[in-house]
């Protein structure tokens, strides 16, 4: 098998400021009380995605999933180990990433398609389905910063899944916007991985992503605890997220 995406010990660490001013400064330091702190949130990943795999990398909120997804993408890099990616990346890993809210929708899938790697000859070629794709003609030559986050996510996903990626990456994006519309979204996956494509997509509808993907990844405070069948990886972040009410239903009750 061919590898589309090589992860290799790849770790992660943000810095947490507690003060924001010179007063909260000031403050903390007077009373002896920490100005930050130093937060992992990959800690020595590693993962080997083959061409043609559909991963969901699953977890909880703070698990690094969303962080690694960035890493992946190009739009973060690790502070230890790397990321190698073969071809071409469409990356929708926030929602209306690469719009810019001045422009135009029309000007955006230009600007957008042409970050994302396509030739204004391709992008002129494809305009017509990515327009209709998206179903906001209507609002084509209106500012972006004017959409509804639904109009942002049709449009970048639109434009992303006309750039024929080789690599995929879906950061739950397809939580917003109307039903019929995520259906369609959904229906351009299940194309796309016909079509061979690699995809990694981030969410926390189990059941879709059981359905969708052929591999599941679950992390946990920022390492993998699981790789293989979708659907033992949807059955630990249920138990996950069972042990995390509990934990505060405790804390409740104390």
């Amino acid at each position: 098998m061919i590898p589309s995406i090589v992860i290799d010990s790849v770790s992660k660490h943000f810095t947490l400021r507690h003060a924001h001013s010179f007063k909260e400064m000031s403050v903390r330091a007077f009373r002896g009380q920490r100005l930050s702190d130093r937060f992992t949130a990959l800690d020595h990943v590693s993962l080997t995605l083959h061409q043609g795999e559909t991963v969901a990398l699953m977890g909880l909120n703070g698990s690094g999933k969303s962080t690694l997804l960035k890493l992946m993408s190009g739009v973060m890099q690790p502070d230890e180990g790397s990321v190698r990616v073969r071809g071409r990346i469409a990356g929708l890993i926030d929602v209306g990433a690469g719009l810019h809210p001045e422009l135009t929708g029309r000007e955006n899938v230009y600007l957008n398609g042409a970050i994302l790697g396509m030739s204004r000859a391709e992008i002129q070629r494809k305009f017509d389905a990515i327009v209709d794709f998206s179903g906001i003609e209507r609002f084509l030559d209106d500012q972006v910063k004017f959409y509804s986050s639904g109009m942002f996510m049709r449009l970048a996903f639109s434009i992303a899944a006309h750039t024929e990626p080789d690599v995929f990456l879906i950061d739950e994006v397809l939580a917003v916007g109307d039903p019929p519309f995520r259906e369609k979204c959904l229906e351009r996956i299940r194309e796309l991985r016909g079509e061979g494509r690699t995809m990694v997509i981030v969410a926390h509808d189990i059941q879709m992503l059981v359905g969708l993907c052929d591999r599941g990844v679950t992390m946990r405070q920022g390492r993998v605890v699981y790789d293989g069948p979708t659907e033992e990886a949807g059955r630990l972040v249920r138990e996950d997220r069972q042990a995390r009410r509990a934990a505060a239903m405790g804390e409740i009750g104390g």
